[in-house]
């Protein structure tokens, strides 16, 4: 049971009577509820409610949800309040310099008024001419838009926008346990259930009048109201405790992989072979393959690159193995500006930064690639692939210049390159990674059987990960 849960159903037992015991002892409900009518006739012959105030909807069969003990009352929100409304239904004039506050629904937060820095000002005439009577018995709770959101009036400087529903209880001693109610899983179902509108969602003042509340006595409303406050807390911790957990369980194949990734580029995941030719032996073989390419004119004459220096490499690796700029293993090239975006018709796919393949018509490109986007929040996810597709620009493709495995190039670059090219990245809002970077990076490459042994070791045990979490 999730933190969220035991909650609800804390409050559920709360509200149908089960989270205290009743005391025989206790003023029964229905006396409360006779002291509040009294009290309505009252103010209407005072003139300060209306004779409608008085009249009382009776509450059907089919309606009462769950049980409730013999001492409480099913009472409708209507009965137990002396005004039940809303904020204004226009735009009032703001003034930035004025000293009253217009608020609505998305201000009201844990029992509070929030008066955000970006919440709009009126002055003193626009308040005096919207403001609404609110005291230490309101309630708030917004209906339009976010439903839910519960707020105490507690002297603040404001006026009502038409998603803040505003109610006057009768009795003060009431507002904890009706408090209590409004976060509850059943006042929240009621609300949204009865709410109109497809994009907006609204709940009538109507549908909040005739709200039915489980009234206990008010004895048993205090004892409810202080064994939540001692219950709630623990069930708070609980859920931070889930959530880190959850987080931990959730990062946990991500750290396993990434050591493992580690591992593998160091040259510890596998055990050496000295058997196996050596990484100088594959750059020959490479750089002979490479001169016949150019020879042929099917490859471009390279410049030399960079020496590399004792200060650039960022670990040991074995004996066996040979630094090498990324650019002398690959052919990098960019995706093209014109490429044709995607279309579901099609055949083929289409690559951009998103990394996300799409299907188009036409292709640019054929053979086996490791495709990697140059910019954005994928910068460092690789993909394989061969076969025919068309690429879009800032969209990285690398082909193997020789005899390489692309399957361990590409776990290495999904371990390491965008953590090694952080301080390389170019661009505020979109990142992004110059070619010339990506050239010179730096690949601690294995005998090509050890990468042969390393990729199927990463696909073992990755394997047994996804076995873990599912």
């Amino acid at each position: 049971m999730t933190a969220e849960q035991l909650r609800n159903s804390i409050l559920q037992e709360a509200i149908s009577g089960r989270l205290v015991p009743q005391d025989p002892n206790d003023e029964p409900a229905s006396v409360l509820l006779q002291h509040i009518r009294e009290e309505k006739e009252r103010l209407v012959k005072e003139s300060k409610l209306k004779k409608k105030d008085l009249v009382e909807k009776p509450i059907k069969e089919e309606e009462i949800p769950f049980e409730i003990p013999s001492s409480w009352e099913w009472v409708r929100l209507k009965n137990i309040v002396s005004i039940l409304g809303d904020g204004i239904h226009g735009t009032p004039e703001y003034d930035i310099h004025g000293a009253y506050y217009f608020v609505n629904g998305n201000n009201l937060s844990h029992n509070r008024i929030i008066l955000k820095g970006d919440t709009k000002r009126v002055n003193e005439r626009e308040y005096l001419k919207y403001r609404k009577i609110l005291n230490e018995t309101t309630i708030l709770v917004s209906i339009n838009g976010t439903i839910g959101n519960v707020g105490h009036y507690n002297g603040e400087p404001v006026i009502l926008g038409k998603s803040a529903c505003y109610y006057n209880l009768m009795d003060a001693a009431l507002k904890p346990y009706i408090t209590t109610l409004m976060y509850t899983d059943y006042f929240l179902k009621y609300a949204k259930g009865n709410a109109t509108g497809s994009t907006i969602k609204n709940v009538s003042l109507a549908v909040m009048n005739d709200f039915i509340v489980p009234l206990p006595p008010l004895a048993e409303q205090k004892r409810i109201v202080a064994k939540l406050e001692e219950l709630l807390p623990i069930v708070e911790q609980y859920g931070k405790a889930q959530k880190e957990l959850d987080e931990l369980n959730a990062a946990l194949p991500v750290r396993l992989r990434q050591s493992i990734l580690q591992q593998a580029i160091q040259g510890k995941l596998v055990p050496q072979d000295p058997n196996d030719e050596p990484a100088s032996a594959l750059l020959a073989r490479i750089r002979e393959e490479k001169a016949q390419l150019i020879k042929a004119g099917k490859h471009k004459k390279e410049k030399p690159s960079a020496p590399i220096t004792e200060d650039e490499k960022p670990f040991e690796i074995p004996a066996s193995w040979e630094w090498v700029r990324l650019g002398y293993l690959v052919q990098i090239e960019a995706g093209k500006k014109d490429a044709n975006f995607g279309d579901e018709k099609g055949t083929y796919y289409f690559f951009t930064c998103s990394n996300t393949p799409l299907k188009c018509k036409t292709y640019s490109y054929e053979g086996e690639y490791l495709i990697m986007p140059g910019n954005g929040a994928n910068i460092g996810q690789v993909i394989h692939y061969k076969g025919q597709f068309e690429a879009y620009q800032r969209t990285y493709l690398l082909k193997a210049n020789g005899t390489i495995n692309l399957e361990y190039l590409k776990y290495h670059l999904m371990c390491n390159w965008k953590e090694y090219n952080q301080d390389k990245l170019y661009g505020s809002a979109i990142p992004y990674i110059k070619l010339g970077n990506l050239t010179s990076y730096l690949v601690p490459l294995p005998p090509l059987a050890e990468q042969q042994r390393i990729v199927a070791k990463i696909e073992e045990l990755f394997a047994e990960i996804d076995k873990l979490t599912k």
